[in-house]
């Protein structure tokens, strides 16, 4: 598929404790979630976005944080909490976001409309990956794995999940009906190859990388939080955020084999902070 280029985007940043996206096999969720630990030595990350402008149209995957997180441009407690509807999630991952680069605002500089979106690409429904649907709540369309939908209906993720951030818009729920991946649960979403969304569950049961593909065969992976840097993989480190470690190795595993496919030209996480913005042409 000819034409395919890919925007790379940081809206604004986290801070968490490394044992969130580096814990590893035996870490658990309460240490992940840094609580109890000291603000020192916390890490500082990117939230990525990614705009895909293909021959079929416009797609962004995930949206980062809201405007509301971060009103004046500077870190904002009062203002998270309230965004957030949490002061948990606000204690385990704080957020700021720079004026200018909340999603819809770096679209504007892009000289595209919210509205011209054809669909928004949900990877998971974690907050800083679905907080700033509200930025794009007039895109065309809102894709999301019904496993996931189901995940975050769960009583016992009614604190990881706020469904505020997606109160305001259709959720399109997608059932898997393609084999691809590490479970073999895939979605094509446009029928023809170029834009697959493949199952990597593990940190969440809906969770999806976006593989991109030209007529070349030539790819892009964007496996958002099933590693959350390129060490992830290579080094095959789980995060301290799991719902099953089993199925998060299984999934890191593939990832690290389609990122050492010849055809392979980038894979990307969400929030690898060696990644910069750029521009990504298939």
């Amino acid at each position: 598929m000819p034409g395919i280029k890919i925007h790379v985007l940081h809206t604004g940043t986290v801070c968490v404790s490394p044992d969130l996206p580096f814990g590893g096999d035996h870490c658990n969720p309460i240490k992940a979630s840094g609580i109890f630990q000291p603000r020192k030595g916390r890490l500082w990350l990117p939230v990525s976005v990614y705009l895909i402008e293909h021959p079929k149209g416009l797609f962004l995957v995930d949206t980062g944080w809201a405007r509301a997180m971060s009103p004046a441009g500077v870190f904002d407690k009062k203002a998270q909490v309230k965004s957030l509807g949490s002061l948990v999630l606000y204690e385990v991952n704080q957020g700021q976001v720079p004026l200018g680069q909340c999603v819809d605002e770096q679209l504007a500089t892009l000289g595209i409309k919210t509205s011209d979106i054809d669909a928004v690409l949900l990877t998971h429904l974690d907050c800083d990956h679905a907080n700033g649907i509200v930025q794009v709540a007039d895109a065309k369309r809102f894709v999301v794995a019904a496993d996931e939908v189901r995940f975050a209906s769960k009583i016992t993720n009614r604190v990881r999940y706020t469904k505020d951030w997606w109160g305001m818009v259709k959720l399109d729920e997608f059932e898997w009906t393609g084999n691809l991946g590490p479970f073999g649960k895939s979605y094509d979403l446009l029928d023809d190859g170029s834009i697959q969304l493949i199952n990597i569950p593990g940190h969440a049961d809906g969770l999806f990388a976006v593989k991109v593909t030209n007529e070349e065969g030539r790819f892009v992976l964007l496996y958002s939080d099933g590693g959350y840097a390129a060490k992830s993989w290579q080094e095959q480190i789980t995060s301290g955020i799991a719902a099953d470690k089993g199925q998060q190795k299984a999934s890191l595993a593939w990832i690290r084999e389609q990122s050492l496919d010849p055809l392979c030209v980038e894979s990307l996480a969400n929030h690898d902070p060696d990644v910069e913005p750029h521009v990504i042409e298939l």
